[in-house]
């Protein structure tokens, strides 16, 4: 016999505060039913997929799959493909045909304003309504406010940009990262200035602001460090506009090549700017260093 499932609803995008009294609920539905606690998300935004505009996303799948173990216990992540099929899928056949027939739900658990099925038919009302006509349980969580705002990604992601790193992780209920793997730049950090490493953003993530900021690093084998992290075009230093993000790690020696870090992103310290010659960036970025230090202590 198939093990039931209490799923949570949603896309998941960053896994914030609101995300997290859903998955909560989840978990806590779970051990009331002796089911397995599981998360539905799809491997794309399904807005992106529809309009053919990109969607800028703070979490990859793996990410927010991540997130959503570590953070409520949520079991399993289900990654959907969402593609023309998923896409024209009647809301009915989503609840009767997948997450029911394919992925056992005994108990469902979606937010105020989830919207589901072809054209976004499915409402959360019919979500409730449909569960108690066919045995299974719902749960449709309310909005989450924070300082008089609906907790969302879309809000998330405007604090991101603005480079409000304090702000963000206040509603998301972590800091805002970005994990990659270090890739070989120009070299120039370690032959005139200092060693760093060098992450390449994929083309879909949000990235903060433009500017110098505080992170803390986490390494693969479980160690922290403090960080000072560039997001931008280095002006002082190239001449390509290439956008990267680039980090010294305080107190670091070794090779990070090919390794994935975690940099999660504490504070904006000062905007990206093009300094007159090579000894004044590096006074600066003593500077930055020093202040890193105090924000990560």
């Amino acid at each position: 016999m198939e093990e039931k499932n209490v799923i949570a609803l949603g896309f998941f995008d960053g896994v914030h505060i609101g995300h997290g009294a859903l998955l909560r609920k989840t978990v806590e539905r779970a051990a009331e039913l002796g089911a397995a606690s599981a998360a539905f998300t799809f491997d794309r935004a399904p807005k992106e997929f529809v309009t053919g505009v990109p969607v800028p996303l703070l979490t990859g799948v793996e990410e927010r799959s991540a997130l959503i173990r570590e953070l409520y216990g949520v079991e399993r992540t289900i990654v959907a493909p969402f593609d023309r099929d998923m896409m024209q899928t009647s809301a009915v056949d989503f609840l009767e045909k997948l997450l029911v027939g394919k992925h056992h739900a005994a108990h469902l658990v979606a937010g105020h304003d989830y919207r589901f099925g072809y054209k976004n038919e499915g409402t959360p009302e019919m979500l409730r309504e449909w569960c108690a006509a066919h045995d299974v349980g719902c749960d449709i969580i309310p909005k989450v406010e924070l300082h008089g705002v609906t907790v969302s990604s879309t809000h998330v992601r405007e604090l991101v940009e603005n480079g409000d790193m304090p702000g963000a992780a206040e509603f998301l209920g972590h800091p805002f990262f970005i994990t990659g793997t270090v890739k070989h730049g120009k070299h120039l950090g370690t032959e005139v200035l200092f060693p760093t490493v060098n992450l390449v953003p994929e083309p879909w993530r949000v990235l903060p602001r433009f500017g110098v900021y505080a992170v803390r690093v986490r390494l693969p084998d479980g160690s922290v460090y403090a960080g000072v992290t560039n997001v931008g075009i280095r002006p002082t230093i190239v001449d390509d506009n290439s956008v990267t993000i680039e980090t010294f790690l305080v107190d670091f020696e070794g090779d990070l090549y090919e390794k994935e870090l975690r940099l999660e992103f504490l504070r904006y310290l000062r905007p990206e700017r093009k300094f007159d010659s090579m000894a004044q960036l590096h006074r600066q970025i003593e500077k930055d260093v020093n202040e890193a230090r105090g924000h990560i202590a």
